[in-house]
């Protein structure tokens, strides 16, 4: 293919939702509530849990990092979501695009090992309750949590090296709302299977696998609970799975459609839908699936606006 001729595309402009234009200031405020509302719910549970000495077990401490998690995962995306709202020039530069899918995309993976970790912390809480404390130590707890960022940011290096080397000589319009790997393969000005199978193969190993471990844990600790002889037991056993398994549906029911795939596309409005599934409404859920599901958060929170009352 001859390349002379070529410019190379500098910026790109992201189209967000064009059928929505008569409504932007609408959709404008309403996501700046969910983000708003989203990072002060998981601030909120985050110090909670930092600040209560009776929440410092392995099970809240994965819960505080996965809050802290979401408040960088959410912020790779959305406000520039919300500049682009408000603002005829929806431009990003091209290493602003590719920074944005790179913390987008090590945040998600990071995310992964992290629920992975939380199932298999509830697997020892409930098959192997009388070696819990000494399996799950918090030294095993903090290398856990270690290896899950160290994993997560190590992830997409290797997919964002191959996309910068590619060249974009026409077209700079993203049929999404933010940058991601499939719809700027798509403007690339060669041929991009050689990307879009790398992708796969990386996103297949990293959602799959956890997926199958997330399974696997849960099927065990299923099969435990199923043999408690008492409801009460058998209640008091999910109950401390259900938030954690809530969570695992909703972000791995939309990443599995929109990743696991060697089609670059589907339908534009099928892939924004997804879109906005895994980086706006899971993270916005999390603070209310832990804390109104959870009597210790619950209890936490009251305590430490007691402690704030009565020193204030």
């Amino acid at each position: 293919m001859d390349t002379g001729n070529w410019s190379q595309v500098t910026e790109f402009i992201i189209l967000g939702f064009p059928h929505l234009q008569g409504v932007q200031t609408f959709l404008f405020f309403l996501l700046l509530v969910v983000y708003l509302t989203t990072v002060f719910g998981n601030l909120l549970i985050f110090l909670v849990v930092r600040l209560d000495s009776r929440l410092h077990t392995p099970m809240y401490q994965f819960v505080s990092i996965l809050s802290f998690l979401e408040l960088g995962y959410t912020a790779a995306t959305i406000p520039k979501m919300l500049a682009n709202l408000l603002s005829e020039k929806k431009t990003i530069s091209f290493s602003g695009c590719l920074l944005q899918i790179y913390f987008f995309h090590s945040l998600g993976a990071t995310e992964c090992y992290l629920l992975t970790a939380m199932a298999y912390d509830r697997y020892l809480a409930i098959c192997k309750p009388l070696h819990y404390s000494t399996l799950m130590t918090p030294t095993l707890c903090t290398k856990i949590a270690v290896g899950c960022w160290l994993g997560g940011l190590a992830g997409p290096v290797a997919e964002i090296s191959l996309v910068s080397r590619l060249p974009f000589c026409g077209p700079n319009r993203i049929q999404h709302i933010f940058c991601d790997f499939p719809p700027v393969l798509s403007l690339a000005c060669t041929d991009t299977s050689t990307n879009v199978l790398v992708d796969f193969i990386i996103n297949s190993c990293k959602i799959l696998a956890t997926f199958l471990l997330i399974l696997s844990s849960y099927v065990q600790i299923i099969c435990t609970v199923l043999r408690i002889p008492s409801a009460a037991g058998k209640r008091k056993a999910f109950s401390t799975c259900a938030s954690h398994l809530t969570v695992v549906l909703i972000f791995y029911g939309s990443i599995l459609f929109m990743y696991v795939r060697l089609k670059k596309s589907y339908s534009l409005d099928y892939d924004r839908a997804l879109a906005v599934v895994y980086s706006v409404i899971t993270p916005f859920l999390n603070p209310f699936i832990y804390s109104l599901r959870n009597k210790e958060i619950k209890m936490a929170m009251k305590r430490q606006l007691k402690r704030t009352w009565i020193l204030g």
